[in-house]
């Protein structure tokens, strides 16, 4: 690369893009924590309980058009902040889209939704995305899976790599099926 292109070696990547990139004999950590307590003081949330899940159960949100108004533009940077951070929390990704669904119209209910996902997200700040040694092998192998649902819900779901290598998709195809 150096022979084509002029770039600088400035050590090992720890960071980029706000993704705190922590490399290990085992493999790569992606993970977001420093970015969690910046959006934690932003919102004033460092001094807030921790929740063990992002999103209680018991909750259910709709329209609620009986609600008090919450200010429009604090709940939009409130779920643009947490929208930035799914690229490396999957685990939040539902209960962050859900609550996206009513920017047009936040009322009270919906930003303690919001305050809910910063609360799980205050006591698990160092989760992210792991990425085993061996994880990027290429060995030319498909994957394949499906989903099991009951009306409308995902009940399960799987995924397994196929113990053969096919030459063309069709064949794949096939072999899967």
């Amino acid at each position: 690369m150096k022979a084509k292109f002029e770039k600088s070696m400035m050590g090992e990547l720890t960071f980029f893009l706000r993704l705190e990139v922590k490399q290990k004999e085992d493999g790569i950590l992606i993970h977001q924590a420093k970015y969690i307590r910046d959006i934690l003081a932003k919102y004033n949330m460092n001094d807030c309980k921790v929740a063990s899940t992002s999103f209680a159960s018991q909750t259910e949100i709709t329209l609620d058009p009986q609600g008090k108004p919450v200010n429009k533009s604090f709940y939009h940077s409130m779920i643009g902040s947490l929208m930035y951070l799914t690229a490396s929390r999957p685990d939040i990704m539902w209960a962050v889209c859900l609550c996206a669904h009513f920017q047009t119209n936040p009322k009270e209910s919906h930003e303690t939704a919001v305050k809910c996902i910063f609360r799980y997200l205050k006591g698990t700040p160092k989760l992210g995305l792991w990425y085993p040694e061996d994880s990027c092998k290429v060995d030319r192998r498909s994957v394949s899976g499906g989903c099991q649902f009951l009306g409308n819900r995902l009940i399960s779901w799987q995924s397994k790599k196929q113990t053969t290598v096919s030459t063309s998709t069709a064949q794949a195809e096939y072999t899967a099926a």
